[in-house]
């Protein structure tokens, strides 16, 4: 299988390629950007709960190739976990670990962003923010707080799921703190585990 990198805007064969990546299999050309398209169109589709059978209808594609695509890129099984950590100042660390785990949903702030979050809007517009991020997470069926004490408390008064706590300590906090990513990894694994 030989690759044709057309990185410039141009013509091969007769056939404008733009700036897709080619490849030319015995007669056929076929472009990688349209393969990504129709795997993404398939996932999208899925995610919004339609079965395969209507999906490989829909987009002309073997119901069997949509099964494989879901199996290669699974991350993993379960149900859904959401993080939201705040103030922390290795928050991309944390971030990283979330993303290898394949969580849902993570919302990491340091210090400086949680205050951002407030400043410079109208009440009702930060409000609305709230409710709506209330309304997300009333969606998943863990949530992983690592804040101070009196936000997980908060949390498990306000919603009906598992809520584990990992502490930065006692209110207030007012300046970023740093999370063992081993500690983390440990804890979301556990959860994970369970699941």
């Amino acid at each position: 299988m030989h690759s044709l990198d057309c990185s410039w805007q141009g013509f091969i064969g007769g056939a404008f390629l733009g700036t897709d990546k080619v490849y030319r299999i015995g007669e056929k050309l076929v472009s990688l950007e349209k393969a990504f398209r129709h795997v993404e169109r398939a996932l999208e589709l899925r995610e919004q709960g339609v079965s395969q059978q209507e999906v490989s209808r829909r987009l002309s594609i073997d119901r069997s190739l949509i099964s494989r695509i879901e199996s290669i890129g699974e991350i993993r099984k379960g149900t859904r976990v959401a993080v939201i950590g705040f103030p922390l100042s290795n928050k991309e660390e944390i971030a990283t670990i979330c993303s290898e785990q394949g969580l849902d949903f993570y919302l990491l702030l340091n210090n400086n962003e949680r205050w951002e979050m407030v400043s410079d809007k109208q009440a009702l517009d930060f409000f609305n923010e709230i409710f709506d991020l209330v309304a997300r997470l009333k969606q998943f069926d863990t949530l992983i707080m690592v804040t101070s004490e009196k936000w997980y408390h908060l949390a498990e008064a306000l919603f009906n799921i598992q809520v584990v706590h990992l502490t930065l300590g006692q209110t207030p906090i007012e300046e970023d703190r740093r999370v063992d990513p081993v500690q983390f990894r440990k804890m979301l694994e556990q959860v994970l585990s369970k699941q």
